[in-house]
């Protein structure tokens, strides 16, 4: 999926597309609407439209994370694999060191700073994923996510 601009650390983020905007806001509506119900007419029904309508927004909401939970999973391999193919042999045993948000971050290097930003983080000079992305020069552009 090709995209008109270069990706770079102030654009990387990825904006929820405008349809999980629209689905939240009905769910909550939705939500509202239905605690309205109970309150003005308590019974059976009203209650189970108001715990119908939370498992909704919390059924919205697993599965968001669920998708971001793979993905990142999806990213750890690929990192590790490219890792091994990358890093100098004294940096491959320690590629398990790695946090999952580090392994998230180190994606947006290049083959080339990789080594260097992977050593960095192994020592300590950089663990936080932001500071990670902030770190990377030439950003290895990643258009295809959840």
């Amino acid at each position: 999926m090709a995209e008109e601009t270069t990706q770079n650390y102030s654009n990387h983020v990825r904006k929820l597309p405008p349809v999980y905007f629209a689905a939240a806001l009905v769910l909550i509506i939705n939500v509202l609407w239905s605690l309205y119900g109970v309150v003005r007419n308590l019974s059976y029904g009203s209650v189970l439209h108001v715990f119908f309508a939370v498992s909704l927004v919390v059924l919205f909401v697993f599965s968001r994370t669920f998708a971001l939970t793979v993905q990142d999973r999806v990213i750890r391999l690929e990192e590790r694999l490219r890792m091994e193919r990358l890093l100098p042999a004294d940096l491959r045993p320690r590629i398990g060191e790695f946090t999952v948000k580090q392994l998230v971050a180190l994606r947006f290097a290049s083959d080339a700073e990789l080594p260097a930003l992977a050593r960095d983080v192994l020592d300590g000079k950089l663990s936080e994923p932001d500071a990670i992305k902030r770190a990377v020069k030439d950003w290895r552009a990643d258009w295809l996510r959840a």
